[in-house]
């Protein structure tokens, strides 16, 4: 995992990191789809349900799931939920990324509607979710995730009382980009154990949503040989064993539990690895299953008809005896009571081709039997007969996808609204849990169809899930240039590479062609600086950083190496009014508070230079390396 910020200009000494990491979202204004629905049924009589347990897994595959006929399942939370409740046996995603699908899942609305259009862009301020609406109602609500995806600047916490999103520090005191189902579900315990406080309404009615990471990539060990699927099981059954005990913890009397996936994930299907680009059924299938007041038992097995994760939050209300406002998905008590869901058509998308790498998004309609995936070359899927979408059919059934590409068209243009998303800091963090997270192409659709990149994307997974590192990492990037030779987003990825094993002239040369490629970011231009200053170009560090800062002037990363660099040069007084304002901007960016000790200390302002050193130890863990280097610090100038 890469570090939350780094510093590149130090010779010598600590923090030599990766690139910056802050988060600095701009809101995505709310883009209503015309199917929103506006949903307002009469509110039921009494409720069925007291209280509301959602869990959601990370990428967990439906068919790595018993209730779903898989024999080495280890997934015996959601099997539980299943046999004692009902489980969908076609429960789709309405996009294969983390944080649009659990938007989706929490607002009943695709993400036009939502407007988060892929990880790092903001859910709309304005539209309700089932946690507001609860909220609203008198519930108790709480939510602990386990992944920076789901960060609260990313608008999902509106409404909980209790929205616990913090990720550990390392040994060097950063930030993790990930937790362990089992901190998460002790935290999620502790609260469902604390008294709550008096209210005069619904006293004991709460809403406690619990996300686990697991079984994301890298899957265990990445060093570990076993077959991939193996470890992806293993770390199925690591979140399984968490989630049981918050099961045992519930009174299923009282509570309604809904458990599923966000996504699926690809493991070479469709030329696919990892998920977010293609939006198959490989990675938009997904488990959903849920038990509980309202929910009989249905000993024949699963429901199936077609749903979506945009009908959760209309369901979970309708089962709580209230409703949600403007959904796009429905109310499924219908299918819990064995009547048939109306036949209707289920959106899915992902912008994440168009956000990356600058090539066409691609948007999906499932009608009837019919399944399109509008795109440059258009796929129609006869998904009755060909589930595992196999044979385009398009050329036979010319009607069929021209009608379906217009409906398709309805939900969504091929093309997203000119804004800025999320910083270099940000995007770092997903790019460390294998997101590429590259140039944007807000006001063109990409011309490139993602299928004729097919073996770009396959690489790019490869290089961007964890599973790769060192030279076989080196070579993959590699790989992917020498096909696509303007990837910006590689040329970036293989510039630190090359940089943390020291090569240098290698890196400035993969720097300066992201910067050439159009990177938005300031990403490249601190490796770039990073390099000049390790060869004592100090005048080229400056022009670099100030470039950078032009990109991104609120980055405190790009403020801190500007002062470690007015350091260097001599400019001691401007180098502490610099490095003052990065960590006013970020007080935990720890090298920043080591370099401004330095500064007083060589300004001779010797109690000043003390008391940071003081106020960085006190920030540090207890075992962070970097404490000696800190203590001798602080000895020099006491």
């Amino acid at each position: 995992m890469r570090a939350r910020h780094g510093l590149w200009l130090m010779a010598d000494g600590m923090w030599k990191m990766a690139p910056p990491l802050i988060i600095a979202i701009s809101h995505l204004p709310l883009a209503m789809t015309p199917f929103a629905m506006g949903c307002r049924q009469a509110p039921p009589g009494k409720p069925q349900a007291r209280n509301l347990l959602i869990v959601t897994i990370d990428t967990l595959r439906a068919d790595h799931v018993g209730a779903y006929g898989y024999a080495r399942s280890q997934a015996s939370f959601v099997d539980e939920v299943a046999r004692s409740g009902v489980a969908f046996e076609r429960a789709y995603a309405a996009a294969p990324i983390t944080l649009p699908s659990h938007a989706t899942l929490m607002t009943g609305r695709y993400p036009p509607g939502h407007g988060s259009r892929d990880n790092g862009m903001h859910v709309s301020k304005t539209v309700p979710t089932i946690a507001t609406e609860l909220k609203a109602h008198g519930f108790r609500t709480a939510a602990f995730v386990a992944a920076f995806p789901l960060d609260h600047q990313f608008g999902l916490d509106r409404g909980f009382d209790v929205y616990s999103d913090r990720l550990p520090r390392g040994p060097d005191g950063k930030p993790s980009n990930e937790r362990p189902a089992a901190k998460v579900v002790d935290e999620a315990l502790a609260w469902l154990t604390a008294s709550p406080e008096p209210r005069a309404s619904s006293p004991d009615r709460f809403f406690l949503w619990v996300h686990v990471f697991e079984p994301h990539a890298p899957y265990g060990d990445a060093s570990d040989r076993r077959p991939v699927l193996d470890r992806y099981d293993q770390e199925i059954g690591v979140a399984n064993r968490e989630l049981m005990r918050l099961l045992g913890a519930i009174d299923t009397r009282e509570t309604l539990v809904i458990v599923a996936a966000d996504h699926g994930e690809a493991f070479g299907e469709h030329g696919e690895f990892s998920h977010s680009i293609f939006i198959y059924d490989t990675t938009l299938r997904v488990p959903l299953a849920m038990r509980g007041p309202g929910v009989p038992t249905r000993p024949a097995g699963t429901i199936a008809d077609p749903v979506t994760l945009a009908d959760v939050a209309p369901t979970a209300m309708r089962l709580l005896g209230l409703t949600m406002p403007d959904a796009d998905g429905i109310d499924l008590s219908p299918a819990l009571a064995g009547a048939a869901l109306p036949r209707r058509e289920l959106y899915a998308e992902s912008f994440a081709p168009l956000m990356e790498f600058g090539w066409a998004p691609l948007r999906a309609i499932r009608s009837g039997s019919w399944k399109f995936i509008a795109a440059p070359k258009p796929e129609l899927f006869d998904v009755e007969k060909d589930a595992s979408e196999q044979t385009n059919v398009v050329g036979s059934q010319p009607t069929v996808a021209r009608d379906l590409d217009g409906r398709a068209n309805r939900y969504s243009p091929p093309r997203l609204p000119a804004t800025s998303v999320i910083d270099a800091s940000g995007r770092e963090r997903l790019r460390a849990l294998g997101y590429a997270m590259g140039s944007r192409h807000d006001n063109e659709p990409g011309a490139v169809d993602p299928k004729d990149r097919r073996d770009v994307a396959a690489r790019i997974a490869q290089a961007t899930s964890g599973e790769l590192s060192g030279p076989a990492l080196r070579t993959a990037l590699e790989e992917i240039l020498a096909v696509d030779a303007a990837n910006g987003q590689a040329h970036l990825r293989l510039g630190y590479v090359l940089l943390q094993s020291g090569d240098c002239p290698r890196a400035e040369h993969e720097f300066t062609a992201a910067i050439n490629g159009g990177l938005p970011t300031a990403d490249a231009h601190l490796g770039l600086a990073t390099c000049l200053g390790r060869r004592n170009d100090l005048a080229g560090a400056e022009r670099t950083l100030n470039e950078a800062r032009r990109r991104e002037p609120d980055n405190p990363v790009v403020t801190a190496n500007l002062g470690i660099l007015q350091a260097a040069r001599g400019s001691l007084p401007e180098a502490i009014k610099t490095l003052q304002a990065a960590l006013d901007a970020d007080p935990d960016l720890h090298e920043a508070r080591f370099n401004l000790a330095l500064a007083y200390g060589k300004a001779g302002r010797r109690a000043e230079a003390a008391s940071t050193a003081r106020d960085l130890l006190a920030r540090l863990p207890a075992t962070a390396p970097q404490r000696t280097e800190v203590e001798r610090l602080l000895k020099a100038v006491q």
